[in-house]
């Protein structure tokens, strides 16, 4: 028990101070700000996002084990609430007026509000799993077979820290949302292409073409029907990538030639 206690309260103080340090930086000057900038965009929000999130799981469990792990998890919910509990003392005005929270809570309870909030967060390796896929897995497909490169730092950032009003509670959960939204329409990105690349063909079940088309629209751009030939799809590819020379990208996306996709 003597472990875990002097765990949590390292844990709990190295978070809050990280949390310090990242509210600190923007009041250093111009290069306060620059590097506090970079640390809301990819590369260095990875970092950041790792810190809070990856490394008390890792840390935890190395040093105490499975407690260590419960550990980790309480020091990373007792560095919220108290930073939740500072950034809302300094903003009384931003608490006292229009909030999501007060909405939410409104129509279905503190409660089941604050309990389907951390059910989210359950979620977060789940996308971290995703974010390493991103970093890891597809630039090896930009190399082995020209699939189109990406500025990750256009999809994983964060911004809603700039929205007036928006303070402690709030805050944290829309910041998680502003990094979980880009992690994962970037992999949808990245999966079109994977996609449009291998399997140009429809689903035999309409409704999963239906349902697919949102989130991979060459689905209804492109992709030959499911009762076609592999003749079809064979000269579907070697249209719609006939110079290997070219980034392979998905049939709609806008740096495409668009007289590529459809037949002539």
């Amino acid at each position: 028990m003597h472990t875990e206690l002097l765990l949590f309260c390292a844990l709990t103080a190295c978070l809050l101070a990280g949390t310090a340090f990242l509210h600190l930086l923007p009041k250093l000057g111009t290069l306060g700000k620059h590097i506090s900038d970079s640390f809301c965009r990819a590369p260095w929000l990875d970092f950041i996002v790792f810190y809070f999130t990856i490394l008390p799981l890792i840390l935890g469990p190395f040093i105490a084990g499975w407690m260590g792990l419960i550990t980790s998890i309480l020091s990373q919910l007792a560095t919220l609430l108290l930073w939740q509990s500072l950034h809302e003392a300094f903003h009384r005005d931003a608490v006292k007026g229009p909030r999501i929270i007060k909405v939410i809570n409104k129509k279905f309870g503190p409660a089941r509000n604050f309990s389907a909030l951390y059910v989210t967060a359950l979620a977060t390796p789940i996308f971290w799993m995703v974010r390493m896929a991103e970093l890891t897995v597809y630039p090896l497909l930009v190399i082995l077979v020209r699939l189109p490169p990406y500025k990750m730092a256009d999809w994983i950032n964060v911004s809603r820290q700039k929205f007036t009003g928006l303070v402690g509670h709030d805050l944290f959960w829309c910041l998680y949302c502003d990094w979980m939204t880009g992690v994962w329409s970037l992999g949808t990105e990245m999966l079109r292409n994977v996609e449009s690349f291998w399997c140009p063909i429809r689903f035999y079940c309409e409704k999963k073409c239906e349902n697919c088309s949102i989130d991979f629209p060459d689905v209804n751009n492109g992709w030959v029907a499911a009762n076609a030939s592999m003749a079809e799809v064979a000269e579907t590819l070697e249209r719609m990538y006939a110079d290997p020379k070219e980034p392979q990208s998905w049939f709609g996306h806008p740096l495409r030639n668009k007289d590529r996709t459809t037949k002539p």
